[in-house]
């Protein structure tokens, strides 16, 4: 009916716990932080996650959707869109500070 599948694996779960899925999944939300809060600091190992997800993918799904979410800000996102990143969370780095038009202008060429 039009619906698709995701999966998520959290920075202590290992892309091999999931490799046998990446065929058949529309999308894998790798969060880079663990989840709870907003604010945290980005773990930088998960970047050699969505390089490893990105590397699957290009050979048994070309049509997956790799998105990432936590701890994202200006610094990071550029390697996390490079490691082969689609969809980006960015929450803090978007709303903190009450200037929510000018941290969007910032990620807009990436």
């Amino acid at each position: 009916n039009g619906c698709k599948a995701g999966i998520v694996i959290n920075p202590g779960t290992s892309v091999d716990t999931i490799k046998h899925l990446i065929p058949i999944v529309d999308m894998i939300l790798i969060m880079s932080v663990n989840p709870g809060f907003g604010g945290q600091k980005f773990i930088e190992y998960s970047v050699e996650k969505i390089k490893e997800v990105r590397t699957i993918a290009d050979e048994v799904n070309k049509d997956l959707m790799i998105e990432v979410d936590g701890g994202i800000t200006t610094d990071n996102i550029k390697k996390v869109v490079a490691a082969g990143a689609d969809v980006i969370v960015a929450g803090s780095a978007v709303f903190n500070g009450g200037k929510v038009k000018e941290n969007i202008e910032v990620t807009k060429f990436i």
